[in-house]
């Protein structure tokens, strides 16, 4: 089965600025409160269970084709979209975040399936690691905003994600996906797409996978403090699998060499 296979934005004010705290009016990044329509007044949120995707899914998800250009080097698509953020209804705008902050945004397929918590509540664990590199999170599907918070409010035990420490955004029109290229036309989901947008608003790293693999947290960290090293040092450029404290490389074919003779 696809997606049930395996059990998955001038300076910031502060280094510890959390999403909550974006909801202040004197933070230009905000997440602005959305009033619940009325029609859906006194009507709790009741949890669903466990979905499974459908079957065209399962037997077309290794051949699909989402994306037609690179992203990457442009600047980001804006949007502006209902999001739940501590188990409110909130509104997020992409470019609020220019200027001040790293965004790891991310896409997943749907809400109450199997891969999907794994990688949303794993971004969540480590929320705090991203957060000291001046970087917020953003998850994104197509599910509405009901259905996140639905999936918030189940336990991680039932499959649920529980609370989670960054908004997830609801794209119910699919608009988002597909200007990032993430969309499968056929099956109205996206793809495991993620993007490391800088605080210009530039895409500078994006990897899609198919449905039935998740992503690396560690990965993501990873390519993120390597995209800050060599903005903070323009003359400098990362070998395969650098990491931070680790050598660098120049590049020019003759200084280059200092990195190869010290391997």
């Amino acid at each position: 089965m696809a997606c049930s296979a395996g059990a998955s934005v001038a300076a910031i004010v502060s280094s510890n600025l959390n999403p909550k705290a974006c909801v202040s009016s004197q933070n230009p990044v905000s997440l602005r409160p959305v009033a619940l329509p009325s029609s859906f007044a006194g009507r709790p949120v009741v949890s669903r269970a466990t979905r499974s995707l459908p079957s065209a899914t399962r037997r077309r998800s290794l051949v699909v084709r989402a994306s037609e250009l690179p992203l990457v080097g442009n600047v980001a698509p804006d949007f502006d979209a209902e999001a739940v953020f501590d188990q409110e209804f909130v509104r997020v705008k992409l470019s609020d975040y220019f200027k001040k902050k790293y965004v790891i945004l991310f896409f997943y397929p749907l809400d109450f399936t199997f891969v999907c918590p794994t990688e949303i509540t794993a971004f969540s664990d480590r929320h705090a690691e991203f957060e000291k590199l001046n970087t917020e999170i953003l998850g994104v599907s197509v599910d509405s905003v009901f259905s996140h918070l639905a999936w918030v409010q189940t336990d991680r035990k039932s499959g649920g994600l529980g609370d989670l420490a960054y908004p997830l955004i609801s794209d119910v029109t699919k608009s988002i996906s597909k200007s990032y290229g993430v969309l499968i036309p056929d099956q109205g989901i996206a793809l495991r797409g993620l993007f490391i947008i800088d605080k210009e608003g530039v895409i500078q790293h994006s990897t899609i996978n198919n449905l039935a693999i998740g992503r690396s947290v560690d990965e993501t960290l990873r390519t993120l403090q390597a995209l800050q090293f060599v903005q903070d040092n323009p003359d400098e450029v990362c070998p395969a699998g650098w990491k931070p404290g680790e050598k660098s490389m120049k590049p020019d074919p003759k200084l280059s060499k200092e990195y190869f003779a010290a391997i």
